[in-house]
């Protein structure tokens, strides 16, 4: 029985780190069987509900494919098929749901939701992302680096541009599996103080390091791994103007990935916006492993679904 049986996956915070690298094992062994075409119905008869309240194509997309490879069916619901949009409470959401299937996962806005239906529910609940965190695009990132680096303590990992929930994630992941990580965003967007704290936390008595910078130059100077975001997510359209000019100087192209190690990698979590956050240049260059990483998506989901649920 896996010692994550039963659990939530709110944030990486609550994983140690044998279970995260347990997660990134067992996605490894399913990434094989699946290349090799060898059936892997580990969830046969499982049903899953997948709360949806943001748009999505690779966390939807990875979801349902990995669910239905291991046997499973999943439940999309978006905010307009739930009782939630005409005033039934998150908590009687989650505890009739967990009447009908065997786990949750929800994408949404506030973080608070999501720990408030895991308190309600009796089967897991996965965060497919808030606007504080996204687990499972980090546990992808982790099995991305450790595929093309074949270690992950001691590397060099930097992140350029805002200070987001993909940020907070990747800090958390980082502190637990040994990576040094540093952190570049301009003056006001940088990850969330009571964030940093909580990764903080881990490194009690470790030697990997934790930088938060407004210098993007000094984050990327010999960094094994060269990761950055969009600069307007989803719900700050408004702001979209604003953030342009004040990311401009956060931008990853050529001149700023030459400060780097001559082989290091460059990931996004997807969607880019070419000529913003990332340069076409780059995204084309042969050290761009942006599609290897949205595909691992799907096997790192697939070996939590099976930790959590078998």
């Amino acid at each position: 029985m896996s010692s994550l049986k039963g659990k939530d996956l709110l944030t990486l915070a609550s994983l140690s780190s044998d279970e995260v690298y347990l997660i990134l094992s067992r996605a490894m062994e399913l990434k094989r069987l699946q290349r090799r075409g060898s059936p892997h119905r580990l969830l046969e008869g499982k049903v899953v509900a997948m709360i949806f309240a943001k748009p999505s194509t690779r966390t939807r997309v990875s979801f349902e494919t990995g669910l239905a490879q291991l046997g499973a069916s999943s439940i999309y619901l978006g905010v307009g098929d739930l009782q939630l949009g005409r005033g039934e409470s998150i908590e009687d959401t989650g505890r009739t749901l967990s009447r009908y299937v065997d786990a949750i996962i929800i994408r949404t806005f506030a973080q608070s939701d999501i720990e408030e239906l895991a308190r309600a529910a009796s089967v897991p609940v996965i965060n497919g992302l808030s606007d504080d965190f996204h687990p499972c695009q980090a546990l992808a990132d982790l099995l991305t680096i450790l595929e093309k680096k074949e270690r992950l303590a001691g590397l060099n990992l930097a992140y350029v541009g805002d200070g987001n929930n993909v940020a907070h994630s990747l800090l958390l992941g980082a502190v637990k599996v040994g990576l040094n990580i540093a952190i570049a965003s301009p003056a006001g967007y940088e990850p969330k103080s009571w964030v940093v704290d909580l990764a903080l936390e881990d490194l009690k008595g470790v030697t990997h390091k934790v930088m938060i910078t407004n210098d993007p130059k000094e984050a990327v100077k010999e960094a094994d791994v060269v990761y950055t975001d969009v600069w307007v997510s989803m719900g700050q359209e408004k702001e979209r103007r604003k953030r342009l000019a004040v990311f401009r100087p956060y931008q990853v192209n050529k001149d700023l990935l030459s400060l780097s190690k001559p082989d290091a990698i460059v990931m996004h979590c997807l969607p880019a916006h070419r000529g913003e956050e990332i340069t076409a240049d780059v995204m084309a260059d042969s050290r761009c492993v942006i599609f290897d990483q949205a595909e691992n998506r799907l096997h790192a989901q697939k070996a939590l679904l099976t930790l959590l649920m078998s």
